[in-house]
């Protein structure tokens, strides 16, 4: 009987320890998430989207990643559509600004180039999705394109102008060439020639960081 007693009472001794441990585990305070600051939106065609890559390895997901391991709690949405013409950015914009984007980066205009679209009517584009964006105080990343040559210099020319010129016009953060130092390198594309692949992507990223950076100061001054 002794032995019973003592084994009723160790039992019960230790289950009251493991539920205090319980309690007190229970107690302790949930860490807090980490706030995010802001909202990035890539918006833009198939160089946006990733056409040909794991969405994980395209620019804008490379580029969240980055930010966030230098301390900028900023997420970074993919609003690339593969095909997409400045024409087809101006009618979505509005659905872009549904993603309440603090920052946008806008890197459109390349299928106009290859399609021949007047160079007027992109730089018109362009702008009219910038002001849309600035209405809204978003910061507007406005990325440089350019053409292969084959439809002539004059048109290379004129297209290639048109970023400049509404960069200045419309007083945007401004990237010369958003492909700088990986167009036209075979080992920084896809087979097609156009399309990064994933190393080539980090080279954008790479490439751009410091533009966006400036992007997020404006932002942090804007919401002060």
């Amino acid at each position: 009987m002794k032995r019973f007693n003592y084994f009723f009472f160790s039992t019960l001794l230790i289950l009251l320890m493991v539920q205090g441990c319980g309690e007190e585990s229970d107690s302790l305070p949930a860490q807090p998430e980490k706030k995010i600051e802001g909202t990035i939106v890539a918006v833009g065609d198939s160089l946006t989207e990733g056409l040909g890559v794991e969405e994980e390895l395209a620019y804008p997901a490379v580029l969240e990643k980055k930010l966030q391991a230098q301390g900028y709690r900023y997420r970074v949405i993919n609003a690339g559509i593969s095909g997409e013409t400045s024409s087809g950015t101006l009618s979505r914009i509005k659905w872009v600004l549904t993603l309440k984007p603090d920052i946008v980066i806008l890197v459109i205009g390349a299928n106009d180039g290859f399609r021949g679209i007047d160079p007027a009517l992109i730089k018109s584009n362009i702008r009219r999705i910038i002001q849309t964006l600035k209405d809204q105080n978003v910061v507007v990343v406005l990325g440089g394109m350019k053409i292969v040559r084959n439809l002539g210099q004059e048109y290379t020319n004129a297209f290639a102008a048109v970023y400049p010129e509404v960069a200045e016009s419309e007083d945007v953060i401004f990237i010369p060439f958003f492909l700088d130092g990986v167009a036209a390198d075979p080992g920084l594309n896809q087979p097609d020639g156009i399309h990064p692949t994933a190393e080539g992507y980090r080279k954008v990223v790479d490439h751009i960081y410091p533009y966006v950076q400036q992007a997020i100061n404006k932002h942090s001054e804007i919401t002060k």
